[in-house]
């Protein structure tokens, strides 16, 4: 496993867990057997994540990959030193 798979959180019960709180029929029917159809794999990430905050877990940052047009140009000047 990587460090990117490794979670703060054990979600291995998260679908037992989130059975109290279903609105619908439709809801629980997911829940249990799965999604069917990419609305209801929407669905089901959407309780997933009301299980989560429920809960207190938060996805980490995304990490800053951002880097200006001048640092850009300076990390390619060095493969051009050459042909001037």
């Amino acid at each position: 496993m990587t460090d990117k798979t490794i979670k703060p959180y054990d979600d291995s019960n998260w679908r037992e867990e989130q059975k109290p709180y279903v609105q619908s029929k439709l809801q629980l029917e997911v829940l249990e057997n799965g999604p069917r159809s990419l609305a209801q794999s929407w669905m089901m990430q959407a309780m997933k994540n009301q299980w989560k905050k429920r809960n207190g877990y938060k996805d980490p940052e995304p990490p800053d990959c951002q880097s200006s047009m001048e640092e850009f140009n300076e990390s390619v000047k060095k493969y051009f030193k050459d042909e001037k």
